[in-house]
This record gives structure tokens, sequence and C-alpha cells, in this order.
């Protein structure tokens, strides 16, 4: 069971929405269920992080603001942006919080490589950089030993919406998309180059695809 992993992918969706269904297949999950990877793009919102300060947020406009239960301060998502949610039971693979961060990290940074992009994560600011601009943030959460929430890769997006905000609480944080930096030009093909190098870090020998949410947990 430990190196099985279920990739979901579920196309444009509702923040909200997918959120809800995350928490409910953590509270309704017991150690008979597969890990998995959420993949997702979502119309346009900012999230606000469990210890997300108000000033961070400078003039959001017509974009909603949610306030969400995962870690880390304010960020931005939306199409052209590849969000990937890790359902992973931690326990059952005696994995602390802070490994699995830095598994991400180190998936994104393989990813790019692949596209000779040379990305580094930083200890005191999770998420993963190139040239001092931040390519793709990381929030977790875990209840029950499993972890949800995740990662937001930019890949070809309008970016302008960060500038709304301080970036992960980052006052002037410069935002970089991989479409810009010969990377990956579609969510698509940044989806595949990450669920590769992730499912190897992750050392997921029993990989399978599905689309859409299963009906339990479709809340």
């Amino acid at each position: 069971m430990q190196h099985s992993l279920i990739i979901r992918q579920l196309a444009n969706q509702d923040y909200t929405h997918i959120w809800q269904a995350m928490k409910q297949f953590t509270d309704n999950r017991d150690d008979s269920v597969k890990d998995e990877l959420w993949l997702v793009e979502h119309y346009p919102v900012f999230t606000q992080g469990q210890a997300g300060k108000e000033e961070h947020l400078l003039m959001p406009g017509d974009i909603p603001v949610v306030k969400s239960d995962r870690g880390g301060q304010i960020t931005y998502h939306a199409q052209g942006q590849q969000v990937i949610y890790f359902l992973i039971n931690l326990r059952r693979r005696k994995m602390g919080i802070r490994q699995l961060v830095t598994l991400i990290e180190n998936g994104i940074i393989d990813s790019l490589a692949d596209y000779d992009i040379e990305a580094i994560a930083k200890p005191d600011a999770p998420g993963v950089y190139v040239n001092d601009k931040k390519i793709a943030s990381l929030g977790l959460r875990v209840r029950k030993g499993c972890s949800f929430h995740g990662l937001a890769l930019n890949v070809n997006m309008n970016l302008e919406p960060f500038l709304r905000i301080n970036p992960c609480g980052y006052a002037g944080l410069e935002m970089v998309q991989t479409a810009d930096i010969n990377g990956p030009t579609t969510v698509n093909e940044a989806g595949q180059s990450l669920v590769k190098h992730l499912s190897k870090l992750l050392q997921a020998t029993d990989v399978s695809f599905k689309t859409g949410l299963e009906t339990e947990y479709d809340s």
C-alpha cells in the first residue's frame, strides 16, 4: 500500500470545492486507502494560510480571498498554474512534514532540471526559486497523520495579480513562470513532468491514473 499512488486529474476547479473535498477525503480515510496526488487548475483566487497576516493583502480588487487551513501566508491561484495536492498518509510512510516539504521541493527542482532550468529551495522560505524569483509555492496541512494541500507551480499565466499581494508574506518578491524561461508552456506538460519525478521520490511502484473526484468525496 505504501508504494501505491493514485494520480487524479481534476482540470479546472473552484478552490473551496476542492479544499472541502480534500478535508473530507482525509477525515474519511484509513490505512486501507491509497495515497493520492490531485492535479488541478483553480479559477482566480487569493488564498491566505492559517498564519496569514492581513497586511500582506494589498489590493485584491475583484479576485476573491479565501482563508484556508494550510500553512504559509498568502498566494494566488489561477488557470495556467499547476496545482498538485498531496493526500499522503505520512504516518504509514513514517515521514515527517519537513521531509515531505523537502521531497516536494526536490521534485520541482528535478522537473525543472529536465529543461536545463537551475532552481533552488531556501531553508527559511519554503518554495522553489529561479534567480531569486519564486516559481513554485508550497503550503501543507497534516490531520490524523495525513497531509493535504500542496504545491503551485507557475506555468503560463497572468502574473499581474501577484503584485496585489506580498507573495508568501515577502514584500517585493518577484514571481516567474516556466513558459518565460524555456520550461513547460502548458499545464499538462508541467504536470506530467512533476508527476514523473514526484512518483519516483515517493517510491511509488504501483501508479494508477483517474479523472474526477470519487462520488463520496464530491461534496
